[in-house]
């Protein structure tokens, strides 16, 4: 990871089930409470997904957990945000999603230069086949780096 850059959380899940064709990065409309609770690394990727309504990107199910010190200012975790991102990237997105197929899922949450930042990957679901055969072939790769750092050492 480059510098300046603190990575919150990630969604290793869509890397397993989905095959991402193309990455955004883009801002996150947030409240204060939910800030401060990014900062101390609560949030969690696992189930949520974007659409794209009335020229909006909106990030769903994305749980950032509520603020321990905040009062009643609190916010509800599961709230729908709005991502932000130039016109021309939304009309990119919405011309993809309109194909068969194709779904936008947050990939990882971070802070860039003081600002939360989530990068959106166009994703294609993967079939159950496509799933054994990238296990298969990480597992083949581990098996040779395995037998070759055996060779390297003798």
């Amino acid at each position: 990871m480059s510098e300046g850059i603190k990575l919150v959380t990630s969604n290793r899940k869509a890397f397993h089930d989905y095959r991402i064709e193309d990455k955004f990065e883009a801002g996150i409309e947030l409240r204060g409470t939910e800030v401060k609770s990014l900062r101390m690394g609560r949030a969690n990727l696992q189930d949520s997904f974007c659409v794209i309504e009335r020229g909006e990107v909106t990030m769903m199910n994305c749980h950032i957990s509520p603020y321990s010190q905040a009062s009643h200012f609190n916010h509800d975790p599961l709230r729908p945000r709005k991502l932000l991102l130039h016109r021309r990237q939304i009309a990119q997105l919405d011309k993809a999603v309109r194909r068969k197929g194709y779904t936008i899922i947050p990939l990882r949450v971070y802070f860039k230069g003081g600002y939360a930042k989530v990068e959106i990957g166009l994703a294609r679901g993967k079939r159950q086949y496509d799933k054994r055969a990238d296990i298969a072939e990480r597992e083949t790769k581990r098996r040779l780096e395995r037998v070759n750092r055996r060779g390297d050492g003798t």
